[in-house]
């Protein structure tokens, strides 16, 4: 269970992406279910690759590859699910004290305490 506004989380995961994935678009442009992959964000395995260490760095949540990281990656909404169920905060959820920006950076991060 999240303890975070789950739009905040999703939200946090559009600006992950566009910084990441080096996008010229606003967080708006990104609708929730949209594919991230063979959608209209053209992101390739190197943009999946980022991803996923941004989000390991990030949220403490590893995405493994194959088919885990297929679904994981489908959308803004599945990536925030894996997030969700995965991670290794407080106890498996992701607090919203636990979210901050990381330094330097306009990205939110999840840390421990």
């Amino acid at each position: 269970m999240i303890d975070m506004d789950y739009n905040t989380l999703k939200q946090a995961l559009k600006k992950l992406v566009i910084e990441e994935c080096d996008k010229d678009i606003e967080v708006s442009d990104i609708t929730d279910d949209e594919l991230l992959f063979g959608g209209p964000l053209d992101l390739d395995s190197l943009d999946a690759l980022q991803i996923c260490m941004a989000v390991k760095s990030h949220y403490g949540v590893r995405i493994e590859g194959g088919p885990k990281a297929r679904a994981s990656l489908q959308s803004i909404n599945c990536l925030a699910e894996t997030i969700i169920a995965e991670s290794p905060l407080s106890g498996g959820a992701v607090t919203e004290a636990s979210v901050e920006a990381a330094p330097g950076s306009k990205v939110p991060t999840a840390r421990l305490g």
